[in-house]
């Protein structure tokens, strides 16, 4: 039992549960601000140039509500909720689309890391020529050339 103990303290120690509930935090703050945005301002767009539809209520009944004489509730409404689905759609594909742009930038942005890195690994493993070589090299360079 110690020796699990000790390779959980070991995997928490290294970062990634604290990574992994960093990420789990942002997410579901980022749901939220997604929702608020389809939620508030698309779908009531959506609505107006559809014709006035409010999407949050729109839904196929399958089965109306029933009361009985006394006003007690026989039959719950039966509905099949697509305002509803249709907001979660495109909740989707806002976040699919977030996501899909944030993983391309960071890809380009490795790139041009490993491009400059490359750059300065070139560089340093260049010979490198003291004052004196260079000197030789161009006196070498000019009697060639003399000839």
């Amino acid at each position: 039992m110690k020796k699990y103990l000790q390779e959980f303290k070991e995997f928490a120690i290294k970062g990634n549960v604290i990574d992994l509930a960093v990420a789990v935090i942002i997410g579901g703050a980022f749901g939220k601000i997604v929702s608020s945005f389809v939620n508030d301002i698309i779908m009531p767009l959506f609505g107006v140039i559809l014709g006035g539809i409010d999407f949050t209520n729109y839904k196929w009944i399958l089965v109306k509500e029933s009361f009985s004489e006394t006003g007690a509730l026989l039959q719950a409404e039966v509905a099949v909720k697509i305002g509803i689905f249709l907001q979660n759609i495109v909740n989707f594909l806002i976040i699919a689309l977030a996501i899909f742009m944030m993983v391309k930038v960071i890809t380009k942005s490795k790139e041009k890391l490993a491009k400059k890195q490359g750059e300065k690994k070139k560089e340093e493993d260049a010979p490198r020529i003291n004052k004196e070589e260079a000197l030789l090299t161009e006196i070498r360079d000019i009697l060639k050339n003399n000839k």
